[in-house]
């Protein structure tokens, strides 16, 4: 390897490890406003930890000989009415100011972060009360809670922090609330739900950590904010005692005097303006700085996806002969090795107008011990939806509403989630589309995998972390102790894919649920992982229902293919006979329209809408069949 090459894998290296924190250090310092805010607020640091330093003299002393003294050389912003010195007030006051924006802030988000997780999170009767109460919170005016609060508890630092804290808590309430309606949904939550976690440690554990750059975020506006709130208390005389040094209380003081201290107002005002204009100017920075693109944009290019060639189906029986009756039920294995039995398995989804709509109707499916069962179909067949009812993790609006799903002989559906939390990660796993999203980005690889481990095994750190090494290896990740400290942005696709299989046999579970888990790779890292996902059903004996929409992988991984149309199984049989003699029209359609099975010069077939039709109308004779039969 030549020196140039070295150094670009060096290079490339160094750039694949640079922080977070120094990608957005970065972004702040194109920004020449955010640099100057953060410097002010800096030097208000500087001044508050040095004010008995930096002080003439200390901020209580009187010189009467000096009432209402302007600017000298001995008092350089004058006196007041006590003969106090207004430098060293001001500057023992950037600790009050710091002081109490500070705690403040600590209380408003450590009261309304974990309302807006609960609310987003659980949603349903707890968003909607709650969030009602958050609503009438911020809809009274803020001075009015602070005034009320102290006025029946007292007047102290604490208090003050703790009443413009309540101020903004409903603030941090409606964020947190916000972003976790968006985090929520994402991939790393559902992967920590078949990892068995509590609801309490996916909200704390796993959401609550990507909330970081938007809580600091919200807290440093909040500071601006808290800094206006105190100086306003102070100058109506409702803050801290008169004797406390606070711009507020110097300012309500210059007014009294104006007339005849006219250069009183000035320094507590300018102070007050430019600090709060610092810390709102610092606060937009950030948030942009945080909320910048991550990823540089891929090089513009196309990539083609190779697919085994597959055999040309045999012309099907029309469709009105195939369906007029319900398909028939999959051969069920032997009780002892089966380790999945769906029966008639019926998922409703609410409408607006308050009616049910089933989107997943009758379907039965069977996975042996060491089998791989394909489920094949369009986007929108309803895959992925029975894959959820399987797991019991249905998206809110839809309901298992008919049938039975037995895993390993036990009866799982309706269960509670409790219960599933048992099931999910111990009995069965997942692994999702997107790696990436799939894992959470804020938390290391070896704590993602090590968490099951403590949960379902028992272990202990280092058990756990001596485990997640094992597991690393065994899907194939090259020098496996030394990335277990990595994050996932880390890893490329392929190897982060392989992170989500360990995380999913973390547990040993006796069913595999792969829900396009290749879709979003390369050619190359999709065969990688299809081998790995064969080699592990090999070593561990487990049952995998492979959800995919690709012929090719069903084709070369699977050893029975269910396809599902519009929300029902239409045929399954075995690989090599559902792809040489489909018994389905619609099976049949769907191998012929496959790209790679289509005639140079030709157009490529598609599934007219007349078949569709033709299908649709036998399958509405199924289920009117089926609803005189009971």
């Amino acid at each position: 390897m030549s020196q140039t090459q070295t150094t670009r894998i060096r290079v490339s290296t160094e750039k694949r490890h640079q922080t977070s924190l120094g990608r957005i250090l970065g972004r702040m310092r194109r920004q020449p406003a955010t640099i100057v805010a953060a410097l002010f607020i800096l030097a208000l640091v500087l001044v508050a930890i040095l004010a008995p330093v930096l002080a003439p003299y200390p901020p209580t002393e009187v010189h009467f000989d000096d009432v209402l003294q302007p600017p000298s050389a001995e008092f350089l912003l004058g006196t007041d009415d006590l003969g106090r010195d207004q430098l060293s007030r001001l500057i023992y006051g950037t600790q009050i100011v710091l002081i109490v924006a500070v705690g403040a802030v600590l209380v408003g988000a450590i009261i309304g972060v974990p309302l807006g997780l609960v609310f987003g999170f659980n949603g349903g009767w707890w968003d909607r009360i709650g969030m009602r109460f958050v609503d009438m919170a911020q809809a009274l005016p803020g001075m009015l809670i602070g005034l009320t609060v102290v006025a029946i508890l007292g007047r102290n630092i604490f208090i003050l922090m703790f009443a413009i804290g309540l101020i903004g808590a409903s603030l941090f309430a409606r964020m947190t609330r916000a972003v976790v309606l968006v985090e929520r949904s994402k991939l790393y939550v559902e992967a920590s739900e078949v990892a068995g976690l509590t609801r309490a440690q996916i909200i704390f554990g796993q959401i609550l950590p990507n909330l970081v750059g938007p809580i600091v975020t919200q807290g440093s506006v909040f500071l601006g904010s808290a800094i206006m709130i105190e100086s306003a208390m102070s100058f109506l005389g409702v803050g801290l005692d008169t004797d406390v040094p606070t711009w507020g209380a110097m300012l309500s003081l210059a007014l009294d005097n104006q007339a005849t201290a006219p250069y009183l107002t000035w320094p507590p005002g300018i102070a007050i303006v430019l600090t709060v204009l610092a810390f709102s100017v610092f606060g937009d920075g950030l948030n942009d700085a945080l909320t910048g693109e991550r990823r540089r944009l891929p090089r513009l290019g196309l990539r083609v996806k190779a697919e085994p060639t597959l055999p040309a189906p045999v012309a099907p029986v029309p469709a009105s002969k195939q369906v007029a009756s319900p398909p028939e039920a999959p051969v069920t294995p032997a009780a002892a090795s089966t380790v999945l039995i769906t029966r008639d398995v019926t998922v409703s989804l609410a409408r607006t107008d308050r009616s049910a709509v089933d989107i997943v109707k009758r379907v039965s499916l069977d996975v042996a011990k060491g089998e791989i069962v394909g489920l094949l179909g369009e986007s929108g067949s309803g895959k992925s939806t029975f894959a959820r009812a399987v797991l019991g993790m249905l998206p809110p609006g839809a309901w298992l509403s008919g049938g039975s799903i037995e895993l390993l002989g036990e009866q799982i559906a309706h269960r509670r989630e409790k219960d599933m939390r048992h099931i999910r990660g111990t009995r069965m796993g997942a692994v999702f589309q997107d790696p990436m999203s799939a894992l959470s980005p804020v938390h290391t690889v070896g704590l993602q995998l090590g968490e099951p481990l403590r949960i379902h095994k028992g272990m202990n750190k280092k058990q756990a972390r001596e485990r997640s090494i094992e597991l690393l290896e065994r899907v194939g990740v090259r020098n496996a102790a030394t990335r277990l400290d990595d994050y996932p942005h880390q890893f490329s696709g392929g190897m982060a894919q392989r992170v989500a299989i360990a995380m999913a046999l973390a547990a040993e579970p006796q069913l595999l649920i792969a829900d396009e888990a290749t879709s979003a790779l390369d050619v190359t890292t999709q065969a990688q992982v299809l081998d790995l996902i064969l080699d592990l059903r090999d070593e561990y004996g487990m049952g995998v229902l492979m959800i995919t929409h690709s012929l090719g992988v069903a084709a070369e991984t699977c050893d029975r293919v269910a396809v599902m149309y519009s929300g029902r199984i239409v045929e399954d049989a075995p690989v090599q006979q559902l792809f040489e003699a489909p018994q389905h029209a619609y099976t049949a359609a769907l191998l012929k329209a496959n790209p790679m099975g289509a005639e140079p010069g030709q157009k490529l077939h598609t599934i007219d809408s007349g078949l569709r039709a033709e299908i649709d109308a036998a399958l509405a004779e199924v289920d009117a069949l089926a609803v005189r039969q009971g």
